[in-house]
């Protein structure tokens, strides 16, 4: 697939999903990697656009440059949008949010802290993600267990055997202490990042390189 039929696909995608409205973003395309510009109405729908455009197949990165303009109703103070963060956090029952610190500037939404999981970490990041006035998310929060050990390579390689949206013999897993690398090739980011999810789901994992190509041969006759 060229570049301007991709280009054609990723908007197609992005005017057929509800959750946007895609009449602002402007789409463009080179060797595969797919940059959004324009402007949406919120953080959330900013960060749906992008996730629409890297699960369309062919696409092998996507930019975002999308800038977030609120409507004059959703505008809210640093401060009413820093308490309404903290109050998120911390009725999130998934979160230890006495670990867990924000700060707010200019709309921008800063999290800091550290957690025991991926999963935590994603969650802080989601449940002010959607907050009234949030114009970004920094998500500076570490993964860092309480217990630590040895990551096993079989369990992390079990877990993309089990995941039926992905090809694992086309991923290789490595191990070092904490650390997990992936490398391989799949045909689209979205299948690229669930790799990454399913390595981070591993108990004791902290860092996660993601050196996954992403690459759709059987597109490349079209």
């Amino acid at each position: 697939m060229n570049d301007a039929d991709l280009r054609g696909a990723v908007q197609q995608e992005l005017d057929w999903e509800p959750s946007i409205h895609a009449g602002g973003i402007g789409v463009s395309v080179v060797k595969g990697v797919v940059t959004l510009s324009g402007h949406v109405e919120s953080y959330p729908e900013r960060h749906e656009a992008e996730r629409i455009a890297a699960r369309v197949r062919g696409v092998k990165a996507v930019v975002g440059e999308l800038e977030v303009r609120l409507p004059g109703g959703s505008e809210r103070t640093d401060q009413e949008i820093a308490t309404a963060a903290a109050n998120a956090i911390e009725w999130n029952t998934l979160l230890p949010n006495d670990d867990i610190r924000v700060r707010v500037e200019n709309g921008r939404v800063t999290l800091q802290g550290k957690v025991d999981w991926q999963y935590q970490r994603t969650s802080a990041d989601q449940c002010v993600r959607y907050l009234t006035g949030v114009r970004d998310v920094n998500n500076h929060i570490v993964v860092s267990p309480t217990v630590r050990r040895e990551v096993v390579k079989a369990e992390i390689e079990s877990a993309l055997l089990r995941n039926a949206e992905l090809d694992a013999d086309l991923i290789r897993v490595e191990t070092r202490g904490d650390h997990v690398i992936l490398w391989g090739n799949v045909q689209s980011w979205a299948e690229r990042e669930e790799a990454e999810r399913a390595a981070w789901a591993s108990p004791g994992v902290c860092h996660v390189d993601n050196h996954i190509t992403v690459n759709a041969p059987a597109l490349a006759a079209l």
